[in-house]
């Protein structure tokens, strides 16, 4: 998928989440940043050339190494712990960081190439789907979920002034 799909998707799903632990200003801020770095990283450090081709590499597209990356590339934004002090906020930065390399797994599993996984100590691909990366079918649905997850989360609003 592109990068931008990524984008869109990850901050939907994460702000839909996160809603539940902190304010929903503050949720969608936080799942558009860590959705931006983590999709940005494993996408940029993620693709070797090869030739003519672009290829994906197992360093990033895996599901246990994405999730890796992305708790390590969270850790630092806890440090707005000390602008905003609060366990619910360190607690949303930590499961957004997990949550964001899984989202852009699922998204490249359904594309051409696919992602990684381990099958008798050889890196094998995986794919669903087959679509291209630039499929604008494929892209828009992931771009329309995306959107309906944040829709989803401004329902929650006051979720959080309850509880």
């Amino acid at each position: 998928m592109k990068l931008r799909t990524h984008y869109i998707f990850s901050s939907g799903l994460l702000s839909l989440i996160t809603v539940f632990f902190i304010p929903f200003l503050y949720a969608v801020f936080l799942a558009g940043l860590i959705s931006f770095i983590g999709n940005s990283f494993i996408d940029y450090f993620g693709h070797e050339i090869k030739g003519k081709y672009i290829s994906r590499s197992p360093r990033t597209h895996t599901v246990y190494r994405s999730i890796l990356w992305g708790l390590l590339l969270s850790l630092p934004i806890g440090v707005l712990y000390f602008v905003f002090p609060s366990f619910y906020f360190v607690f949303s930065v930590i499961l957004d960081g997990l949550l964001v390399g899984p989202s852009h797994m699922l998204l490249d599993v359904f594309t051409e190439r696919g992602i990684y996984h381990k099958v008798n100590g050889k890196w094998r691909r995986i794919a669903l789907a087959h679509f291209s990366y630039a499929n604008p079918l494929a892209n828009g649905l992931a771009i329309i979920a995306g959107v309906i997850m944040l829709l989803a989360a401004m329902h929650f609003v006051h979720y959080y002034d309850y509880h």
